[in-house]
């Protein structure tokens, strides 16, 4: 009832989900990221767990495929569920159930891997996989939601719509950019028009926040705003 990409961005090193669907509030479940080591995204007839317990097995160093075999050798439900893993190197594993519905599988490429289930049809991640790899010039964030899009555009969820997110992930511990659409008639371009949003201030205001290099963060209202303001004014 989902498709999924996970990737890096080459450029920043930040690790990214975008996901699609037609169920409610899919960004509370489906996407996991652990900075600097890599993402997991859980879907079909969803495991939580798989998100959470997947992110400690790859913090330990395990690869994504013996993540996996872990996660499924414990779960009597594996057979209805979907999870694929990509660490910070580039490794990639996946699982589709034989109980997953059709059209259901999984693609991967460089820096990328893309699953779903219940789709309209194969065509949903290879488009979604085409734009990727087309759109190599776009920022990060912006390149992961016309993935999508393209993906809709060959059928996506044979269900339909209802909700989208994107999740990314640089340096610190806290995300990038954390964006839902939980409910809405044309979720991608919800989270389009979001992530435009979050482009007029917030990814200039987060540099300013504390980090592990300096946890204090700057705290001087005037320092951000002028900041803010020059970043602005160069985009234009």
């Amino acid at each position: 009832m989902t498709w999924s990409i996970i990737a890096k961005d080459n450029a920043t090193g930040q690790i990214g989900i975008a996901v699609a669907t037609k169920f409610f509030a899919v960004g509370a479940r489906v996407p996991h990221i652990a900075a600097g080591i890599g993402g997991i995204a859980t879907q079909a007839l969803v495991n939580p767990y798989y998100g959470i317990d997947g992110l400690k097995l790859l913090r330990e160093g395990r690869s994504p495929r013996e993540i996996i075999e872990t996660l499924i050798a414990t779960d009597a439900g594996h057979a209805s569920r979907q999870l694929h893993i990509m660490n910070a190197k580039g490794r990639i594993a996946a699982h589709t159930g034989k109980d997953c519905v059709d059209w259901c599988g999984h693609l991967e490429g460089s820096g990328f891997s893309i699953a779903g289930n219940m789709l309209a049809g194969a065509r949903v991640l290879d488009d979604t996989a085409k734009a990727y790899v087309a759109n190599i010039g776009m920022p990060f964030a912006q390149r992961l939601i016309a993935a999508l899009q393209a993906g809709e555009l060959a059928g996506g969820d044979k269900r339909g719509k209802q909700s989208a997110a994107l999740l990314i992930y640089g340096e610190e511990e806290w995300s990038d950019l954390d964006l839902r659409v939980d409910d809405h008639v044309d979720p991608l371009a919800e989270l389009a028009r979001l992530e435009a949003v979050s482009r007029e201030r917030w990814v200039h205001f987060r540099k300013y926040l504390p980090s592990r290099k300096n946890p204090a963060g700057i705290t001087d209202r005037a320092v951000i705003d002028a900041g803010i303001a020059a970043a602005l004014e160069g985009r234009q």
